[in-house]
């Protein structure tokens, strides 16, 4: 049985990830990349779907884990009676191939120790071939290869690969597996103790430059850290989450693939890079922004493969069982297809803080705006799937709408303030439209309360950012209204809902229901704080802070029925929320051009969008 998905800390070198659980064991690991099929896929399963396990023999969960410092290496110990002993794990930044180094060290005592690898290609259908060789192994099946490297004696126990060996104070015992396509010949394997000590200096190198500095500081560098181990360095694109299929629901089917770059992010991920000093993050990935939805604006997609690449064709793996049961197990993911209309919005919204801070640009990039806007312009009155992916009919939802409206007054705003051509009253029109329709339609008078889509019964917690994105302002006592209606309905033990499920008739098409969506409930402490109520804002953070796992990740959702977490893990969105908060609740906000001063972006130039 995987452990609860609060048990996981992560592993990544900048095109891949691991979960390893709090009992030494590996359940998730998808080579090369991301969204590569699982060799590792225990986690939506059991054993047999391959995992790999260190830990003293007889015994189950780690005393204590931790990160070292602010790197990803994971030291997880165990206090035996025969003594106690120290687990290292990591995944040095990517070289010639991808490796993951495990490193047992004595503490004190002589502790027996047990390890078990089953290696499973094409998420647990494939084993590979095996071949033994001195202190290692190699594997192949079809286009994947791995070579495992140790200093102690292998053997194979039921399809398995085990050694036994013991660890006084002072010993060290590595391992490390390391994945090529198996066309290639076997790799020069690393140097697994100054991998370790590489992959630390790496990280902390990498997390000095954070320029946060406020009450929260860990929490915000380790969200930080978490951020970047979900870019794909090649790209500059950052995935969702590590994971595919964890359910929102324990047991339920509501279990999605977020191995993908959203475009919904792209806001939230710039203003917390930018706003913690990560100019080059923030550059990369608005460069992976603009190549991704090059090409005609109609085809606009709300997510990309981290290369880019727009068909993510959405099937289900029937041999998992799915983690505790929850199924379908889904890789790809078929909301790629579906029409969101706050994406235009959203790409012009990111486009217009990256001119804002001063990131150098492309002197076609505007007329890529200008393309995106004229598709807006003919197609914003349309009904469509909201940025929460509802799998129900296309409806008119008022946050999509708002977006529309945020995307043709971030034109105006540059045409205005950066001298570029545009046709300012026909804009200046059509984004008053927008507005008008959407107050007198997705505005319930009667309650007080902007609605979830025009005529619904229901509100959306999307609605928190109306003001946000500068729609109204936050004294507006429909904004206040509107926070008040999402508090009452949508807030489970203080934590933030999306929206029903089953209001208005079922409005996403699909049965169970979800946990509480952490990143709105970040939304909701920002919303508290800029209606003057900062100490309730200050209370919901501390409880989202204190909802963060040992080593301080944040999953997608929080089950408060079973108190648990729920969802992919860790979730971009979830530590963006977490940094953007902090940053926010200690008074700091995203620059623009006028005060970033030249160190800030040493590389700017005068091109503008």
């Amino acid at each position: 049985m995987p452990g609860a998905i609060e048990d996981y800390a992560l592993l990544g070198d900048l095109q891949t990830a691991a979960l390893v659980g709090l009992d030494g064991g590996i359940d998730w690991l998808c080579l090369p990349a991301f969204d590569s099929p699982a060799c590792f896929a225990a986690l939506l399963d059991d054993e047999r779907a391959g995992r790999w396990r260190i830990a003293p023999a007889g015994h189950g969960h780690a005393t204590r884990r931790r990160y070292r410092g602010h790197s990803l290496v994971v030291e997880s110990e165990w206090d035996t009676a025969e003594g106690t002993v120290r687990l290292v794990d990591c995944m040095p930044p990517r070289g010639e191939a991808a490796d993951v180094v495990r490193v047992v060290e004595g503490v004190s005592g002589r502790v027996r120790m047990r390890m078990w690898l089953r290696l499973r290609f094409d998420y647990g259908s494939v084993a590979p071939w095996t071949r033994y060789g001195g202190h290692g192994l190699s594997a192949i099946a079809g286009p994947d290869a791995v070579w495992l490297n140790t200093t102690v004696a292998l053997s194979e126990i039921a399809g398995a690969v085990c050694a036994e060996f013991a660890v006084s104070a002072g010993d060290r015992v590595p391992f490390v597996l390391t994945h090529t396509p198996s066309h290639l010949p076997q790799p020069t394997p690393v140097d697994p103790f100054r991998a370790v000590a590489d992959t630390v200096g790496f990280w902390e190198n990498w997390i000095s430059r954070c320029r946060y500095r406020g009450p929260w500081d860990a929490a915000v560098r380790r969200a930080l850290v978490t951020l970047k181990a979900l870019t794909y360095a090649p790209t500059g694109g950052i995935v969702a989450a590590a994971t595919t299929s964890l359910p929102e629901q324990l047991g339920g089917p509501r279990n999605w693939d977020y191995r993908y770059c959203w475009l919904r992010d792209a806001t939230f991920t710039l203003q917390a890079l930018l706003g913690t000093g990560f100019v080059d993050e923030a550059r990369a990935w608005r460069e992976w922004l603009v190549r991704a939805v090059a090409g005609d604006p109609a085809k606009l997609q709300i997510m990309y493969g981290t290369d880019g690449r727009r068909r993510l064709p959405e099937y289900t793996v029937d041999w998992l069982s799915g983690y505790e049961g929850s199924a379908p197990v889904r890789v790809g993911n078929a909301a790629a297809d579906q029409l969101q209309l706050d994406v235009w919005g959203e790409v012009l919204d990111c486009l217009h803080l990256a001119r804002e801070a001063g990131l150098p640009t492309h002197d076609v990039a505007w007329d890529l705006q200008r393309a995106l806007l004229d598709h807006l312009e003919g197609h914003w009155d349309e009904p469509d799937n909201s940025l929460w992916e509802v799998r129900g009919p296309r409806r008119h939802f008022v946050h999509s709408k708002v977006l529309a409206w945020a995307g043709v007054d971030r034109a105006l705003h540059t045409v205005e303030h950066h001298g570029l051509d545009g046709p300012v009253d026909r804009w200046r029109r059509l984004r008053d439209r927008i507005h008008a329709e959407v107050c007198e339609h997705g505005f319930d008078a009667r309650r007080g309360t902007f609605t979830q889509f025009y005529g619904s019964q229901g509100v959306d917690a999307a609605l928190l950012l109306l003001p946000r994105v500068g729609f109204l302002p936050w004294d507006d006592p429909r904004v206040r209204g509107t926070v008040d209606a999402v508090r009452h309905h949508l807030c489970r033990d203080g934590l933030v809902l999306r929206y029903q499920p089953d209001a208005d008739g079922g409005v996403d098409g699909l049965p169970g229901t979800e946990g509480a969506f952490l990143a709105c409930s970040f939304w909701l402490a920002d919303a508290l704080h800029a209606t003057g109520r900062t100490e309730q804002a200050r209370a919901l953070f501390q409880r989202l802070l204190d909802l963060r796992n040992d080593v301080g990740l944040l999953s997608e959702e929080y089950d408060t029925v079973n108190r648990r977490h729920v969802g992919n893990t860790p979730q971009a969105f979830s530590m963006v929320g977490l940094i953007n908060t902090a940053r926010e609740l200690a008074g700091s906000h995203t620059r623009t051009s006028a005060d970033t001063d030249e160190q800030d972006l040493t590389d700017r130039d005068d091109t503008t969008l």
